[in-house]
């Protein structure tokens, strides 16, 4: 398998407007926005994406648009995943590929199902699906774990690249990375582990935070995957504050608040998330100007990094 997502990659929200359809002219900023500013890739409605609340014809929609944006620019990754094998399975087969190069599928949700029965679901994912598949293991969100000799079983799969991995168990990454293949790559799917998890053999992250700041997050990464620990450290430094309060409405609520605030998109997500509160917006504000996050970076200026300031500052 030749595809290699390395880096950052930037979890893409999906902007609406104040009547709650998709706002395309809001997603065409976004997506110029963290493509200058430097993202390795971009990943198209996944869990930040508010898949869960589109309809088919939305994300249809929606994937159609971001691939004619991006124009092949990026390596491009589609969520696709669910509970119901059959039901992904039929998806996959319904899905126009054109412009995408990996599909992102979380594993199952809200059944428990066994390990064997994640295995299952997976292969049969990576048997029929026509582009290579990420694994998406985030058992704070499934109720499940996609256990390391799991994940090692799948990465034997020849159309299996790799997994993006949010259990926060460290036991669990080394030991993927102890017995993964070679070409099996592990990815953070925690902006805050993404450093540290790139110290014991990490290739990059799928971030949120890079929706909003992708130039000074992205560089983040790459100092990281240099070795440059303490450049990557004092960056990562600047970014906790505010990474804590992304979540505390559910997510993508906090991040959606902090494109308004840089003037990027808008706040509106749908129902059962609501808006940022007007006490979550204020901490926000906070953060990003204690940390001084909509300025130049003192290690290596970056000249995406530089956004006009708001009112507000």
């Amino acid at each position: 398998m030749t595809l290699q997502l390395k880096g950052t990659g930037v979890a893409l929200v999906t902007p609406f407007t104040a009547d709650q359809s998709v706002d395309y002219p809001a997603l065409q900023k976004l997506i110029r926005h963290v493509t200058e500013g430097g993202v390795e890739y971009l990943v198209v409605l996944g869990t930040t994406g508010e898949s869960a609340t589109l309809n088919k014809t939305e994300k249809k929609e929606v994937l159609s648009f971001v691939v004619k944006q991006n124009n092949k620019k990026l390596p491009l990754v589609y969520g696709i995943g669910g509970n119901n094998t059959q039901e992904v399975l039929e998806t996959i087969r319904q899905t126009d590929f054109s412009g995408v190069d990996a599909i992102l599928s979380v594993s199952p949700y809200y059944v428990k199902p066994s390990q064997n029965g994640i295995y299952e679901h997976y292969k049969q994912i990576a048997d029929v699906c026509p582009v290579p598949v990420l694994l998406y293991n985030i058992p704070g969100r499934t109720s499940s774990n996609l256990s390391a000799q799991t994940t090692l079983r799948l990465s034997r799969h020849p159309n299996i690249i790799g997994t993006k991995e949010t259990s926060g168990d460290w036991v669990q990454m080394l030991e993927i990375m102890k017995g993964k293949e070679n070409n099996f790559s592990l990815l953070s799917g925690d902006d805050l582990l993404a450093v540290p998890m790139v110290s014991i053999g990490s290739v990059g992250v799928i971030s949120v935070l890079a929706n909003a700041f992708p130039a000074d997050f992205s560089q983040m990464i790459r100092w990281a995957i240099k070795g440059e620990f303490e450049k990557a450290n004092q960056q990562l430094r600047r970014f906790m504050a505010l990474n804590s309060l992304l979540y505390e409405e559910g997510n993508p609520v906090g991040v959606k608040k902090v494109l308004e605030i840089i003037g990027i998109g808008g706040a509106q997500v749908r129902l059962p998330h609501l808006p940022a509160s007007e006490e979550l917006a204020n901490r926000l504000k906070k953060a990003i100007r204690e940390d001084n996050l909509l300025n130049v970076p003192v290690n290596e200026p970056s000249k995406a990094s530089a956004y006009k300031k708001s009112a507000w500052l």
